[in-house]
Order: structure tokens, then C-alpha cells, then sequence
């Protein structure tokens, strides 16, 4: 079984996230949303969008959203069977959390790792 087969998503907070926003947008030109981050489409060697995107987002750091961990940031990893997995790392001891989400953006679970940082699994819909 395949476990991670990518990076979803890099998630962290912000003291200030509308200035450091607009830092990344005005100096390294990523195209910040209103939302607070941007979606990079993923392409092929000759610069063709093909199926994913990887999410970029800076949320505020009073924000709950890596609850219980204390950690800035949080990283999304794409899986191919997150049910599985998630029944492979709670056979091995890891610290999965007990919630799933499946929505129309996919399946979701959460694993904390030894150091205490919230990992994020996700499981794309069909076709992402």
C-alpha cells in the first residue's frame, strides 16, 4: 500500500497574516487569494496543467485550525486510500485522531506526530 503520494497543502500562522500576505504576493509573487492563500496547479514537464494542486495558505495565528498542537504550521499530505492508512498507523501506535471528514474536497484525517505537530491526511476526490 502506497502511503503518502504527495504534498496537499502547507498551512501556517501569522502574527500579522494580512502583512505577510501581502509580503509573499508583492516579493515572491504568489497570487494570494482573499481566502488567504493560493492553490499551485500542478503541471507536466512542458508546463501542461494536469489532475492536483497543491493549497498554500497563511491563517492567523489565534486561529485553532492545528489544535491540539501548539505547532505555526501544518502540512497536508495526499494518500490514495486514507481508510486504510489510517487503519495501518493506529496498528502501529500513532496518535490518530478520531475524527474523518469526507466532503466534496475529499476525505480527511489527522495523525499527530512524535514532536507533537498535526499532519493532515488527505484523500482527494476522484480525479484530483
Amino acid at each position: 500500500m502506497k502511503r503518502v503520494t504527495g504534498i496537499g497543502g502547507i498551512f501556517f500562522k501569522a502574527k500579522d497574516a494580512p502583512s505577510l500576505q501581502a509580503w509573499y504576493k508583492r516579493h515572491l509573487g504568489i497570487d494570494v487569494q482573499e481566502w488567504g492563500g493560493t492553490a499551485f496547479t500542478w503541471t507536466d514537464g512542458e508546463g501542461k496543467p494536469f489532475a492536483g494542486t497543491t493549497v498554500w495558505s497563511i491563517g492567523s495565528a489565534q486561529g485553532d485550525q492545528f489544535a491540539p498542537s501548539t505547532a505555526t504550521f501544518m502540512v497536508n499530505y495526499r494518500v490514495e486510500d486514507l481508510h486504510a492508512l489510517v487503519k495501518v498507523l493506529r496498528e502501529e501506535g500513532c496518535n490518530v485522531l478520531e475524527k474523518i471528514d469526507d466532503s466534496e474536497y475529499g476525505k480527511f484525517a489527522w495523525v499527530i506526530d512524535p514532536e507533537g505537530n498535526k499532519v493532515e491526511l488527505w484523500q482527494p476526490p476522484a480525479g484530483q
